[in-house]
């Protein structure tokens, strides 16, 4: 008799860890941006941004930490590279830890999001001294021209040295800052297709292929592949560093939908999920409809093995600027449709949008 009660509390223990280990993780969060936004400008201002989270049913909040060529944080990785310790608007305050602080008081994981990536500038290429002081970083087009798009002016992210910029950015945060995890977006690991005809980038083709020299066409398919797995191999770089030093730290990616992610800007992400190099993806389903939303959703379940869905978690555009604002009904549409779809969760882009709702956003 006894020997019965003690299998069947086994088994019910068993079932109980494997039910436990199946278990859909949740995430529920919002990116916190420097740009359009005050919620980082002030000590009141992220204590009132976290409550506003944790008010709303929020799990996560992604702050910037790289943005403009700048370090929303003081620096000394950045001071060593450039003279500049710290975006000065901040004035010497530092909001990365203050959000860490006031975030971990509310129960939420805080992460450092390197929003600006492999880019250095945007729109104007000379502003903050990056491309006067390496211009051999500097990405060109095959026109030689500097490698520029959506007004962004980017690096070539295939560069060793590039490389060990924002890897001793990641680590400098991961060291400093009791942050939960670290994310590039669709500019980290990543970078515009056009590029790859830099003088680096020419001479590795050429160490590679005997000699030949880069297609003209920046989107051959085999051409673009290649520069696609360098960058991939940049991200597991990124993936590995990180988990040596604090294997407790989430490295998630928030790239541009699949396969135009790919096609533009060189992010194979489907590979970084199935190499094991994303603690979490967070594709950016950015739509103002709910049937673009729904078609994308869709195409989404097919790109992702159903063993590892739950390393996914769909990005909702909720604001634009001073401008666009999601319709409360609209969103919840793109909330549920998540959930039918298997995702047990979303990121808002961006915060304001968060501020702006009358009703909590999770009841």
């Amino acid at each position: 008799m006894i020997r019965n009660i003690a299998l069947i509390c086994i088994c019910f223990f068993s079932l109980s860890a494997k039910a436990q280990a199946n278990k859909q993780p949740v995430l529920r969060g919002t990116w916190i941006t420097n740009v359009a936004s005050d919620a980082m400008l002030s000590p009141e201002n992220v204590q009132k941004a976290v409550i506003n989270c944790k008010k709303n049913g929020l799990t996560d909040i992604f702050v910037v930490v790289w943005n403009g060529g700048v370090t929303t944080y003081p620096s000394e990785v950045l001071h060593n590279y450039i003279g500049i310790k710290q975006s000065p608007i901040y004035n010497n305050f530092d909001p990365l830890k203050a959000f860490v602080t006031e975030g971990h008081k509310a129960g939420l994981r805080v992460h450092a999001w390197f929003e600006f990536g492999a880019s250095y500038a945007y729109k104007d290429s000379v502003a903050n001294g990056w491309l006067a002081k390496y211009p051999s970083w500097a990405g060109r087009n095959n026109k030689n021209e500097l490698l520029k798009k959506n007004g962004f002016f980017w690096w070539n992210a295939m560069h060793p040295d590039v490389q060990t910029f924002l890897e001793k950015l990641m680590l400098e945060v991961v060291g400093n800052y009791d942050v939960d995890g670290v994310q590039g977006d669709d500019r980290l690991p990543a970078m515009p297709a056009e590029g790859g005809y830099d003088q680096f980038s020419i001479d590795l083709y050429k160490k590679e292929f005997a000699g030949k020299l880069p297609p003209q066409n920046a989107k051959d398919s085999a051409f673009l592949q290649w520069k696609a797995n360098k960058i991939s191999a940049f991200g597991k770089k990124l993936y590995q560093r990180v988990k040596a030093q604090r294997a407790n730290c989430l490295v998630t990616w928030a790239p541009s939908i699949y396969p135009w992610s790919k096609e533009q800007y060189l992010q194979d992400w489907p590979a970084w999920l199935n190499g094991g190099y994303a603690d979490l993806i967070i594709p950016q389903l950015y739509r103002y409809n709910i049937a673009a939303y729904e078609k994308i959703v869709k195409e989404l379940s097919t790109q992702v093995p159903d063993s590892l869905k739950h390393k996914i978690f769909p990005g909702i555009l909720t604001s634009l600027g001073d401008g666009y604002r999601v319709d409360a009904v609209l969103l919840k549409q793109m909330m549920n449709l998540n959930r039918q779809y298997g995702y047990n969760g979303e990121v808002f882009f961006y915060y304001e949008s968060v501020n702006s709702f009358k009703e909590p956003l999770y009841q």
